[in-house]
């Protein structure tokens, strides 16, 4: 079998053109100042032009009874010859209904970047079906608009992942997951509080080398058995990322995806596995997701596939961008990821 290629688009670099997407929740219009900052900070420092697509503003009611315009907006973007790439403004819970309305023509003939998380699973995997790279990382609302500006972390990973050469993932220096209200504007400029990073868990050692495939645990699962699931070949040789939202799914809910993941076959044929810091778990919470994943995994005969968590991506912040459909490498021995964008 095969290990799949992927198209690399144009990198999203000092002067890109960005359309900001609601694909999901229209949340956004709620909160202008704080979409306001976003568009600011990304000027500051990754020099980006964020532009609102047609319809990003027209509110949550509309965008909910109308996911039409949602999809109308990435065509658009797609289509547009002065947009660059996009970047989704927040996440939400039912960009899945954009499946039927979405024009995969135009995902395989426009391949541009396109960065999100949480919900915007749904869209990250159309685009890897249509054969190009997609970047699980930032939203305009959480890491563009992070209070105080732009934590220097997640400014380094969207340089490197949108870079050209290869690099090493590295662990944050720090950690958040403090409350911000949005809607308070004199608090934007306020920094949250961190707690000291606190590394990475090799769960299982070895080594182990492919494509990257993955995002938010809950979303992947809404698409299975839909279009929208990536196919089963697609999984081959891959390294899967995996992230927990702040919905807070319990660890045995976790561990019973999982399972299903090693019943589809999918998880027979990986070669690496990399978790995300689980977001608002408890320590104790903590300890039994681990031990849930390595249950999983000695049921599936998989006790030799290198798996790495703790990992800085996802519902926490800073976050790193992680581009899917690019080669890494996992080495325990070592203790690197290598990633080759």
């Amino acid at each position: 079998m095969e290990t799949p290629h992927f198209i690399r688009p144009k990198p999203l670099t000092a002067g890109s053109r960005v359309a900001a997407l609601s694909l999901s929740s229209g949340f956004v219009s709620e909160v202008p100042q704080r979409y306001a900052a976003g568009v600011r900070q990304a000027r500051e420092s990754l020099g980006w032009d964020i532009v609102a697509a047609p319809n990003a503003f027209r509110g949550a009611e509309y965008l909910y009874t109308n996911p039409q315009a949602r999809a109308d907006d990435l065509h658009w973007a797609l289509e547009s010859p002065e947009i660059d790439g996009m970047v989704s403004i927040i996440g939400g819970d039912d960009s899945i209904r954009l499946l039927p309305l979405l024009d995969r023509g135009l995902l395989r003939a426009h391949p541009k970047a396109f960065l999100g998380y949480s919900d915007s699973t749904v869209t990250l995997m159309q685009f890897l079906q249509a054969g190009g790279m997609a970047y699980h990382g930032p939203a305009v609302l959480t890491d563009l608009a992070e209070n105080g500006g732009m934590h220097p972390y997640a400014v380094r990973s969207l340089q490197q992942a949108f870079g050209l050469g290869s690099y090493q993932l590295s662990p944050a220096p720090e950690w958040t997951q403090a409350k911000q209200d949005w809607e308070d504007e004199t608090a934007q400029q306020i920094r949250r509080p961190f707690e000291k990073g606190d590394g990475w868990v090799w769960l299982q050692g070895g080594s182990g080398e492919g494509h990257l495939l993955g995002g938010c645990i809950e979303i992947l699962d809404m698409l299975s058995g839909t279009p929208g699931e990536l196919p089963l070949d697609m999984w081959h040789g891959a390294v899967m990322a995996l992230e927990t939202s702040n919905d807070v799914p319990k660890p045995s809910q976790v561990g019973y995806w999982l399972r299903n993941w090693a019943a589809k076959g999918v998880l027979a044929q990986l070669s690496g596995l990399l978790l995300a810091r689980p977001r608002d778990y408890t320590p104790q919470m903590v300890d039994e997701l681990y031990t849930w994943v390595r249950r999983v995994l000695k049921e599936a005969g998989c006790e030799d596939l290198p798996v790495l968590a703790n990992v800085d991506f996802g519902h926490t912040s800073p976050q790193m961008t992680l581009p899917l459909g690019a080669r890494v490498r996992l080495d325990s021995d070592a203790g690197t990821v290598q990633v080759w964008p």
